[in-house]
């Protein structure tokens, strides 16, 4: 019995972790096509920031509806909806001819990720036991990792020789085979369990949210989504640009890009064992930290020894920040309203994925030292951290009701 449900628990993580892993690859490419697009359509700074920005409100969108939906219809639902949402905006994105209607395409295909992270996390936190959830979704948010190593290689061997279109089809192809093995997947026990005996509606829900109950976990959630969101987006959408505007060729960009994104995984790996460990609150104030003086060494670095070893630490604690982030989340509200909580975090959060991308376009536009631009998004990150310290509770262990 205990096997089965290792086993159980196993094809649950490989089938949430494929979609995870494919949304990843989108974004990651999307970092590079931005760099190849202003190349190609000759975009200004401005424009290229629109990119990101735009991905960033279809995710608030997304996260705020699927979010809600997910505590109305379940999770499985959702989870199916969002990733064809996503795959067939990539593909079809490969065809645009415009920078408008790559933008119209963007939003779509944001409102999907957006959608499926925060009720994938949900979904998998509601389905494994309290002594190894945090492990478990941290490993789910690992797949990103993944999925941006794929998307840099599709990226350094494929963009330069046959273009960002085909590198966009290469990426949406495989996430319909992960949309196919999801129709199987058994929706959350824990939904199925009190869908029925306690039904609220979407205004009660919210109402809960800022309820004295859970107000503290809210603005706690709230705060440290946006810090986190607003700084991720900021530095790593613009990563291999920053690295072009550091005098470095776009195919030695994406090589350098390649190999710090080999270290999201080790950060991924090491933020699971401490969070059984030592916590949930450890794992996000220390990683977030050392997420912030990294972004700080980034933006200061003047030699390549420097910038790539800066680069590798930055990669290292923001995932495994972000693998802290997504564990704790679902954790803070009971089943009725999860859903709707960590969705709303999320969507506040793509607010700051909204900014942060306007805001390099914008300082880059004026001339704006790197130096700076990489200051702002250190005392970010810092903020949350402190948020996260001051409000937080720990949630090691802790039974979801």
């Amino acid at each position: 019995m205990k096997n089965q449900k290792e086993m159980s628990t196993g094809k649950l993580l490989g089938i949430a972790g494929m979609g995870w892993m494919f949304d990843a690859m989108d974004v990651g490419m999307l970092s590079f096509i931005i760099a190849a697009l202003k190349v190609e359509w000759n975009l200004t700074p401005g424009e290229m920031g629109w990119i990101g920005s735009v991905n960033s409100i279809g995710m608030a969108v997304g996260a705020l509806i699927f979010g809600i939906m997910a505590d109305r219809i379940g999770r499985k639902n959702i989870f199916i909806i969002t990733l064809l949402l996503f795959s067939i905006g990539s593909g079809a994105s490969a065809f645009t001819t415009s920078l408008t209607a790559f933008l119209i395409f963007r939003f779509f295909i944001g409102a999907g990720l957006g959608g499926e992270l925060p009720v994938a996390s949900t979904l998998v936190s509601e389905s494994v036991s309290a002594d190894k959830r945090g492990r478990i979704v941290v490993l789910l948010e690992s797949f990103w990792a993944g999925g941006w190593l794929i998307a840099a290689v599709i990226s350094y061997f494929i963009i330069p020789k046959f273009g960002w279109q085909i590198a966009l089809i290469i990426s949406a192809i495989p996430a319909f085979y992960a949309l196919y093995l999801r129709m199987g997947l058994p929706d959350s026990p824990r939904f199925t369990a009190v869908k029925e005996k306690q039904k609220v509606s979407a205004f009660e829900s919210l109402k809960k949210l800022f309820s004295k109950e859970y107000g503290r976990q809210t603005a706690m959630l709230w705060i440290v989504w946006f810090c986190v969101v607003f700084s991720y987006y900021g530095m790593f959408l613009w990563l291999p640009s920053v690295m072009v505007m550091k005098g470095f060729s776009l195919i030695k960009s994406f090589q350098y890009v390649l190999i710090m994104t080999l270290a999201q995984l080790p950060g991924y790996f090491t933020a699971a064992w401490f969070i059984e460990k030592l916590g949930r609150k450890f794992v996000l104030v220390i990683y977030l930290v050392g997420t912030a003086i990294s972004a700080y060494l980034f933006g200061s670095a003047d030699t390549t020894a420097t910038l790539m070893i800066a680069g590798i630490l930055l990669s290292f604690f923001n995932l495994g920040a972000w693998g802290g982030l997504y564990a704790y989340s679902p954790e803070q509200y009971p089943t009725i309203i999860r859903g709707t909580g960590t969705g709303m975090a999320a969507s506040f959060g793509r607010i700051g994925g909204v900014l942060g991308p306007l805001l390099v376009g914008s300082l880059v536009a004026r001339n704006v030292p790197i130096s700076t631009i990489f200051m702002i998004f250190c005392i970010s990150i810092l903020i949350g951290a402190f948020a996260v310290f001051i409000l937080g509770k720990e949630t090691k262990n802790k039974e979801l009701v």
